[in-house]
């Protein structure tokens, strides 16, 4: 009677009232429109007129509807096309090249039989803290390394993180046991092959993690285009919208110095739809991949687990 007793004391903390569980809906249902609302905003405007925009500004539901953004940007399919093989490019390759470079530094870190353990956590926490600054890095990429006008360029600067590596050194320190490594060793196994076929298959919430940080970073990323690309053909579909939209905007403020045709071509061009039309293509792709990755995602924080 006792034991029922306690447990039904327990039980009593993990109940929630009828009230504090709308509450609990209602805020996941606000904060779940405070993401969904802007996005439909931006897709609302892209399908709307440019005289509507002028005249009512934003709506939720267009006043006017039109395709001429779309219409816009299927006129210029080869550039973004082009720009969106590259983004597609520089996603894949960093993700892959920037997972592998990240977890093997904080594997070597996570080891406390490592050396130069200490000195090193140490050089890489203190970019966290200082760094140096925006024209030393550009001469190393630039001169140095000679990355600019290359993809490289692209991937290189974003494909290591301070941040990154010690989310997995804590994960390895944590997660994997001494004792695993060192049956291994005693097996005869090299560091390389105990980090490729034991650490890494169990490991694969911070390998989801990682990508997932990297992949949105490199997407995302319009920066090292501005810095290190003056080639066109080289444009991330980020840094086109960025350049299409300055563009679009220096026509529109010089139309009356063009002439009458060029003019009326810039006067009829549309600009805030259009913005917000490269916009929505920019997200649709992550927007249709993230579900998956997120699969992967969570399974991989079960089937990576280490059982005890």
């Amino acid at each position: 009677m006792k034991a029922k007793a306690y447990e039904s004391g327990l039980d009593k903390f993990n109940r929630i009232g009828k009230a504090t569980n709308v509450s609990f809906h209602l805020i996941f249902i606000i904060l779940a429109l405070l993401c969904l609302v802007p996005v439909l905003v931006v897709l609302s405007v892209s399908l709307a007129s440019e005289d509507s925009i002028r005249n009512d500004g934003y709506h939720l539901i267009p006043t006017a509807f039109s395709g001429e953004a779309y219409h816009y940007i299927v006129k210029q399919g080869k550039m973004i096309s082009q720009a969106l093989g590259i983004s597609v490019l520089v996603t894949v390759v960093g993700t892959v090249l920037g997972v592998m470079l990240t977890t093997s530094m904080g594997y070597v870190l996570s080891r406390p039989n490592y050396k130069l353990n200490g000195l090193l956590t140490w050089i890489v926490f203190i970019p966290m803290v200082f760094n140096g600054g925006l024209v030393s890095s550009y001469y190393i990429n630039s001169n140095l390394l000679g990355l600019k006008d290359t993809v490289w360029a692209l991937i290189l600067p974003l494909a290591v993180s301070s941040f990154n590596v010690i989310i997995c050194k804590t994960f390895f320190r944590s997660t994997i046991p001494d004792a695993l490594i060192e049956s291994a060793e005693i097996d005869g196994s090299s560091q390389l092959r105990i980090f490729f076929s034991i650490v890494l298959p169990i490991s694969l919430p911070v390998l989801a993690t990682i990508g997932l940080f990297l992949c949105f970073s490199y997407w995302n990323d319009w920066f090292q285009s501005m810095l290190y690309i003056n080639n066109q053909n080289l444009y991330s579909l980020q840094a086109l919208l960025n350049s299409l939209m300055s563009n679009v905007d220096a026509l529109a403020k010089n139309a009356s110095s063009m002439g009458i045709s060029y003019a009326e071509l810039v006067a009829t061009m549309p600009k805030e739809s259009a913005r917000m039309a490269v916009a929505i293509v920019i997200v649709v792709p992550v927007a249709v991949a993230y579900p998956f990755f997120q699969k992967y995602f969570i399974s991989g924080l079960t089937v990576g687990a280490v059982k005890g």
